[in-house]
């Protein structure tokens, strides 16, 4: 069985019918003439509709409508309280899905009345739980694309940990997980993107959505904020106002519905709803020139920020014409460019004691932790660093240090063992998120327990710990100038 099949599997016996994202209920009156029934599925785009006033009697199927009308001849006038079916079947939200499925073959129906108690919330059908059974990663990204409502995208997100657990349990690289974790994301941010358009009209300049940090570098992990920004074409300065009011109304409505599906605000505010984070494409190369020139440990920070994004949506061009643009700066930087740039890459030091034999802790509620996503972070900053100094525009930290080794900066082992380093970090905060989601209900956070590691991710952990200091010391020597 391959591993689709045996994630999806998984998924189905472990999914619960009130993660599936349920219809509301169409409910009409007895006395409707099916023929207003049948106009009102095609409006609505539903095949069953339930009888009641108010309270549920029945239901009408568009089989109903075949097999109760059409096939007897009857007038379209006949109420549809005539020729419902009054055999109602109701499931727990609580319940799981293999076991609504069972229940369907047991009664021999195709739609089930989903109950929060004793309250009737939605709808379920076969079809969407034999879909919900092969909700792989790729039909899944499917399914999203496919969703029309913010609550619906809402509903497909909550799947993502479950699957990425799965996906770590089974062994597949943490790179690929990330691959598929963005690929999710980006649809999701589209989806939005399109119905805001949709809703407030056509823009009126061309723009690119751009989305940065981890999301811009395709590493997201399940600690999911926003980093996003916006560069439109310069208009005509009677153009200008309605322009940017356009954009910044845009990208608060954007940034609204991406937090609604769970996607919290940037808490250091990089969003383009912050109107820093939005502009004309000429007031973004004053941002990155002003930022190299100046080059403080401050504008440093932004500078790094900015480097690792990516265009997900509208004209690439306008990105592409700016990374050009960073590309004639970065021929020509400051003295001290690099070196407030080395000093932000050495923020973080990995977490060992003294002699380098322990992992050095920190306690949360009396037991010892370290945080995960500050050792990853020298990595991701010493490949940026290197890739800014030799101009390479990769995002990605696993692209950038294949980049870096073929120009030969670094050697095939020191690439290796940084890939290994990344990666293997990587899968395990992949894992730990993923698990205190699933399991204990929580939001995922980058601190890992000690407690929970085995001897061997212990060892492997302090041995990847000693390659990134050996890595730090080397950016003290080549851009610092400082060895101690």
């Amino acid at each position: 069985m391959s591993l689709e099949s045996n994630l999806n599997s998984s998924l189905f016996f472990t999914q619960k019918v009130g993660e599936l994202h349920s219809r509301d209920l169409k409910i009409i009156p007895p006395d409707m003439p099916v023929f207003e029934a049948a106009k009102l599925m095609s409006a609505e785009k539903v095949a069953c509709l339930f009888v009641g006033d108010p309270s549920i009697k029945g239901f009408v199927t568009d089989i109903t409508l075949r097999d109760k009308v059409l096939a007897q001849n009857l007038s379209a006038e006949v109420p549809v309280g005539t020729i419902m079916d009054s055999k109602l079947v109701a499931i727990s939200n609580d319940a799981l899905l293999y076991e609504a499925l069972l229940l369907m073959f047991k009664t021999k129906t195709r739609y089930l009345l989903v109950k929060d108690k004793d309250k009737y919330i939605g709808l379920i059908s076969r079809n969407k739980i034999l879909t919900a059974q092969y909700q792989g990663p790729f039909i899944l990204i499917q399914s999203v694309k496919q969703s029309q409502h913010t609550e619906e995208l809402a509903q497909k997100w909550k799947y993502v940990p479950n699957m990425v657990y799965r996906l770590v349990e089974r062994g597949l690289r943490a790179q690929i997980i990330n691959q598929i974790i963005t690929t999710i994301n980006d649809a999701i941010a589209l989806r939005v993107i399109e119905n805001t358009i949709r809703e407030m009209g056509p823009a009126p300049a061309s723009f690119v959505f751009m989305v940065l940090g981890s999301e811009g570098r395709s590493e997201q992990t399940l600690v999911t904020d926003q980093d996003n920004a916006i560069i439109y074409e310069d208009k005509a300065n009677e153009q200008r106002e309605l322009v940017r009011d356009y954009f910044l109304e845009f990208a608060e409505k954007v940034s609204a519905a991406l937090d609604t599906i769970g996607f919290e605000f940037c808490k250091g505010g990089y969003m383009a709803k912050n109107p820093k984070w939005t502009h004309s494409l000429s007031h973004w190369k004053r941002n990155y020139e002003s930022w190299i020139t100046s080059s403080t440990p401050e504008t440093m920070m932004k500078y790094a920020t900015f480097f690792d994004c990516r265009a997900i949506y509208g004209d690439f061009t306008l990105l592409d014409e700016l990374r050009a643009f960073m590309d004639q700066q970065l021929q020509h930087p400051t003295e001290k460019f690099f070196i407030n740039l080395g000093t932000n890459a050495l923020q973080y030091e990995p977490p060992l004691t003294f002699f380098r034999k322990h992992i050095k802790t920190f306690k949360i509620d009396g037991e010892e932790h370290f945080n995960i996503k500050h050792t990853m972070t020298p990595i991701v900053d010493l490949t940026r660093l290197f890739a800014l100094k030799h101009r390479i525009f990769e995002t990605n930290t696993g692209n950038r240090i294949e980049k870096l080794q073929s120009i030969g900066v670094f050697s095939s082992k020191e690439a290796k063992e940084l890939n290994h380093a990344y990666y293997y970090l990587m899968g395990l905060r992949l894992e730990k998120q993923s698990l205190s989601m699933i399991r204990k209900g929580q939001k995922p956070v980058n601190y890992v327990a000690i407690k929970e590691l085995t001897k061997v991710q212990m060892v492997t952990l302090v041995e990847i710990f000693k390659v990134i200091k050996e890595f730090q010391l080397k950016i003290k020597i080549e851009f610092t100038k400082n060895i101690f």
